[in-house]
């Protein structure tokens, strides 16, 4: 196994476990160990029926495997049968590109969102199997201090689509302009959650998050109706993935044809201003968020060199970052 110089959680230098802020944030300052107590599945027949076992008792959708995790004697296992899980675990994708680099890829783009951009973000960080492999793990949101659950609701619920009433496609057959309608209609401090979905929709194009599909998205219940948009999740480059478009969602940004909005067919900093003021946010609103997510941020690229990326995947990260930085630069038509 490589050895380990960054913390695998928020990616400060000099760690070779989890640091301080990585446990206060992802395990309520428990001390825990990065290393899993398991093989990989493909190497331990007995681990690979723990695992199996596990994930029929958790219903989290997906294309990665997700399993029900918790912490005991410092150690993050699986969890015991009639037990809540605290955590998440998921492992390498299969029929993509790279697959054993997706955790490293998801962990650091999710820093980034909250580092830099300071956006709400699922607590998160990777562990490793005995042999090395890498697998990422993240915390809960909806579970409270008790173990009760937060009522969570993703935006493919809240519009009413499901596999039976909208084909296959329901979560891919919509536009971001109709999911901010949604929020003005569900969510009763819209202007702030509004605010809040914009500046995720311009990180996930700034990143290539072409997987920001209608339950990529949810809404929390914090208690007595107090329904706000949930930390963002499952926020990584889907491009040193698979090849992918600029948006999950069919319609892309808006609900009818705007092709005017758009330079050569691409969406660039002019089709984001146009998108702002077509959910209802002020010019001055859209105009310094644009300048925010184009403005050079030098922790970007320490992020980048800290990850646990291989050298090849940090230098096609940083590429994608500065092509679509580029695009969201360009203000006019």
């Amino acid at each position: 196994m490589k050895q380990i110089t960054n913390c695998p959680s928020v990616l400060a230098a000099g760690y070779d476990t989890y640091s301080p802020a990585a446990l206060r944030r992802l395990f309520d300052k428990q001390t825990v160990s990065h290393m899993l107590p398991y093989e990989t599945i493909e190497k331990s027949e007995e681990d690979a029926k723990l695992f199996m076992e596990n994930k029929k008792r958790i219903s989290i959708s997906g294309v990665q495997s997700k399993y029900s995790m918790v912490v005991k004697d410092g150690k993050l296992k699986l969890t015991p049968e009639n037990e809540r899980g605290w955590y998440i675990l998921k492992l390498k994708p299969s029929e993509i590109r790279n697959p054993l680099e997706c955790a490293a890829n998801e962990n650091l783009t999710m820093q980034i969102a909250e580092q830099v951009f300071k956006m709400e973000t699922a607590a998160n960080g990777l562990c490793f199997f005995q042999d090395g492999e890498i697998a990422y793990i993240t915390k809960r949101f909806d579970i409270t201090p008790d173990g009760t659950k937060y009522r969570v609701e993703d935006f493919a619920s809240l519009a009413g689509l499901t596999s039976d009433n909208a084909g296959d496609n329901f979560k891919y057959d919509y536009s971001y302009e109709e999911v901010a309608d949604l929020i003005k209609k569900f969510l009763p401090a819209w202007p702030v959650e509004l605010l809040k979905f914009y500046r995720l929709v311009l990180f996930n194009f700034l990143f290539s998050n072409g997987d920001a599909h209608l339950k990529n998205f949810s809404v929390i219940d914090w208690g007595r109706n107090d329904f706000r948009l949930a930390p963002a999740y499952d926020l990584l480059n889907t491009r040193l993935h698979v090849d992918d478009t600029d948006f999950a969602l069919d319609k892309g940004l808006f609900k009818t044809d705007r092709s005017e909005f758009f330079k050569g067919g691409k969406a660039i900093g002019f089709s984001f201003r146009q998108f702002a003021l077509s959910i209802g946010l002020p010019e001055t609103i859209a105009d310094k968020e644009l300048s925010l997510f184009t403005a050079k941020h030098p922790l970007i690229d320490e992020l980048i060199d800290r990850s646990f990326l291989s050298e090849k995947l940090k230098r096609q990260y940083r590429m994608l970052y500065q092509t679509k930085r580029n695009r969201l630069a360009d203000t006019k038509l």
